[in-house]
């Protein structure tokens, strides 16, 4: 036993410090059913890690493997952030010569989009803006750099958009690649 509680500390704490991660990003985009569900677990997994770490002070090999799960939990966290890749984002491209091609093909692929003629340091700019789910980002971006490779864009993570702003979750698109229902719905229901 002596030689396993190490491993299970270090396991426990990723779990628990990856369960954190995902429960800060629930809580900020307002989800607030699950979020206070996985806080339950994630300090229930801390409270068997800590007692067992106390009630084995005099082994310094349990002190690394708290530290050390905490440091792979934060890895491991934000590595499950980036793959479940939710919510809904505002991408704002802006293009140096016209754009009326990547605005075309948005629309076409039924998303909305927004552009506004402005003028920069350098000269006449467009400003697109563009409203998507946060999993069609990769698509989005290979599009722009197919059409516009010198637009410069940003993104804003979006916590509420209004009914409408956002192509509906179960969108079929060039985008999409999954199939079924979404757990996490953002947009409007179907029809």
């Amino acid at each position: 036993m002596v030689y396993i509680l190490p491993f299970l500390i270090f396991f426990s704490r990723v779990f628990d410090v990856s369960l954190g991660t995902i429960r800060i990003i629930f809580v900020n985009k307002g989800m607030k059913y699950i979020a206070p569900l996985i806080g339950f677990f994630e300090v229930l997994i801390w409270l068997i890690v800590i007692n067992q770490v106390i009630n084995k002070m005099n082994t310094p090999i349990n002190y690394f493997a708290y530290a050390a799960g905490f440091a792979a939990g934060n890895f491991m966290g934000i590595y499950l952030e980036g793959k479940l890749a939710m919510g809904v984002i505002l991408l704002r491209i802006i293009t140096q010569k016209k754009a009326q091609e990547l605005i075309q093909f948005f629309r076409a692929d039924g998303y909305y989009v927004t552009n506004i003629p402005a003028s920069s340091n350098t000269g006449e700019v467009e400003v697109i803006y563009l409203t998507l789910q946060r999993k069609d980002l990769p698509e989005a971006l290979k599009m722009i750099k197919i059409f516009n490779p010198n637009a410069i864009y940003t993104i804003t993570d979006m916590r509420l958009a209004s009914k409408g702003a956002v192509p509906s979750w179960n969108h079929s698109s060039v985008f999409s690649f999954s199939t079924g229902k979404n757990l996490f719905r953002f947009g409007r229901k179907s029809k």
